[in-house]
């Protein structure tokens, strides 16, 4: 357990590289500490953009990240921009305009729907 703990500092530090890679059972323990209990916003966030395996359920990561970045942060950002969500974090990005989160659809698979 402390290992665990050990790493989880060392990654919000940025002492390990900017990208870990974890197997899926390694995932699976963390995950059953419920480490993410104690831990800010941006914490959560940072860490599970750095851990390219999920260690939380989704839902808590999708509201630390928008709580840490202060702006909703659509589905699809986290499967086409996941770097460029990182860097934001980091305060290496700006903000992207709504349009710009659009056009990571492409334009032949978006649809709109308007309600009245």
């Amino acid at each position: 357990m402390s290992e665990i703990k050990d790493s989880i500092n060392k990654i919000l530090n940025g002492e390990l590289k900017m990208k870990i890679e974890i197997n899926k059972e390694m995932a699976i323990q963390l995950a059953e500490t419920k480490f993410w209990e104690t831990m800010s916003a941006r914490d959560i966030a940072l860490f599970q953009l750095r851990v390219r395996k999920f260690c939380m359920p989704f839902d808590i990561f999708h509201k630390a990240i928008s709580k840490a970045l202060g702006r909703a942060v659509y589905v699809h950002e986290f499967g086409l921009s996941w770097d460029r969500l990182l860097m934001e974090l980091l305060g290496k990005k700006s903000i992207p305009t709504d349009e710009e989160i659009m056009n990571l659809i492409p334009r032949e698979k978006r649809i709109v729907i308007i309600n009245e």
